[in-house]
């Protein structure tokens, strides 16, 4: 298959019809390229609250409700999407407010045939708990697709080993994301790629950039595509199938065999996925005073 992976802008909209023409143009292109699965960033859906105004962008939960209350909406048009192109999208996440009043950021998985599966975000960030009080919860997930086992890890959880592991039946793992920072970026691609090779998967990281000040949720963001393979037979040595330019809007592009997954899981040079449940734990440390 065709994996693209976003380096995505916001944009600031006046109607619901330039949402709809930004999404189709930036769809359109991957598919027009032959990918098969498209991934957007994490809070790329955050661009939804300018269609409430100024006003509602500069309040935190008043652009946190505005989008939470188009999500369904943009959900049918990435659905109608995939069914035009043939693809499956990771559209971008965003905060969906739930019956009982809490946040979570979520990400729905569509696919051709008019499936929508969503994960949300597990571990949440300091600016994500306070101020803006987004709550973590899964459960974990790993989506059955016919393109193959897919789990989606947002962004700080893919810096968490342990959910990685927990869903290591997927082939895929696909991790949005938005940083402020170089630094921030690293870390999720560190993170990314780790848990490619400790589950001996292919890891897909996708990024929001550049400046945006009407919302201080995403006024400033760092990153670009990439896409990570253990560094095993079928690989290359560095793990790394492709990888964008830093902060520069576009696809990344890479060909995935999940073939090349399943020969390294039972006949590569290493075996991390099988070997994890040796590695020592915590009850296996010993205090060692050498003076």
């Amino acid at each position: 298959m065709k994996i693209a992976a976003a380096a995505y802008p916001l944009t600031r909209f006046d109607t619901w019809a330039d949402y709809e023409a930004k999404l189709t143009h930036w769809v359109g292109e991957a598919a027009g390229q032959g990918a098969d699965l498209l991934v957007f960033p994490e809070y790329g859906a955050m661009e939804l609250a300018t269609l409430g105004g100024e006003a509602v962008c500069a309040d935190l939960a008043r652009a946190t409700r505005q989008v939470s209350d188009v999500m369904e909406e943009a959900n049918q048009l990435h659905r109608d999407l995939c069914a035009r192109y043939g693809v499956h999208i990771l559209g971008a996440s965003g905060p969906a407010i739930r019956a009982d009043g809490s946040i979570v950021n979520r990400a729905h998985l569509h696919t051709p045939t008019g499936q929508t599966g969503f994960q949300d975000k597990v571990v949440m960030t300091l600016w994500e708990r306070d101020p803006w009080q987004v709550t973590g919860t899964g459960p974990l997930k790993v989506f059955d697709t016919a393109l193959g086992k897919i789990a989606i890890n947002i962004c700080y959880d893919s810096e968490f080993p342990l959910q990685a592991r927990a869903q290591r039946a997927a082939e895929l793992l696909l991790v949005p994301s938005a940083t402020d920072a170089l630094e921030g970026f690293w870390r999720v691609r560190i993170g990314a790629m780790a848990r490619a090779l400790e589950n001996q998967c292919v890891a897909v990281m996708s990024s929001i950039i550049g400046d945006f000040p009407a919302l201080d949720a995403v006024d400033v963001s760092v990153g670009m595509g990439g896409i990570f393979g253990p560094p095993d037979d079928g690989f290359p040595p560095t793990g790394v199938l492709a990888e964008g330019v830093l902060n520069q809007p576009g696809w990344t592009y890479a060909e995935v065999d999940l073939e090349a997954v399943r020969h390294v899981r039972n006949s590569g040079r290493v075996r991390n996925l099988a070997h994890w449940h040796e590695q020592a734990g915590e009850d296996s440390v010993e205090s060692c005073p050498l003076r």
